[in-house]
């Protein structure tokens, strides 16, 4: 994935129940985020059409998925997969050695999603944010 993409990807996520897209989500903001994390987020292309993408990286000790969708079309047919299978193993190769994520506890297909990719739910932790800019 690249700045280029955003338009297409951010279409993609606000289209997509149980991503939680907000403003935070700007493409400078995704723009700043893929130069740090170069090599770990992606997009599955079929026909010159983003049909999927996953926006990860990491902060040099754990590795992050923030987003991840797959157009309607195109579900179960293995593209999210792919698309897991290629962020892990791009954060697996940038030496981080594990990987974490959060999911709306109402995302069924998500979560159903991340389970079967081997994803556990933790239940000894909360989730806190603390909104530092309005």
């Amino acid at each position: 994935m690249t700045a280029n993409d955003y338009d297409f990807v951010a279409m993609l996520w606000t289209n997509s129940n149980g991503v939680g897209v907000n403003p935070d989500d700007s493409k400078e903001n995704i723009s700043k985020y893929l130069q740090r994390n170069p090599n770990t987020s992606f997009v599955a292309i079929e026909n010159n059409e983003i049909v999927g993408a996953i926006l990860a990286g990491h902060d040099g000790y754990r590795g992050f998925i923030h987003h991840t969708a797959v157009s309607v079309s195109h579900r179960g047919l293995g593209v999210g997969t792919k698309l897991v299978n290629a962020a892990v193993d791009a954060i697996r190769s940038e030496g981080i050695n594990k990987v974490v994520l959060v999911a709306f506890k109402t995302n069924n297909l998500g979560n159903s999603f991340w389970e079967k990719q081997g994803f556990k739910v933790r239940e000894d932790l909360y989730y806190r944010d603390l909104r530092i800019n309005n």
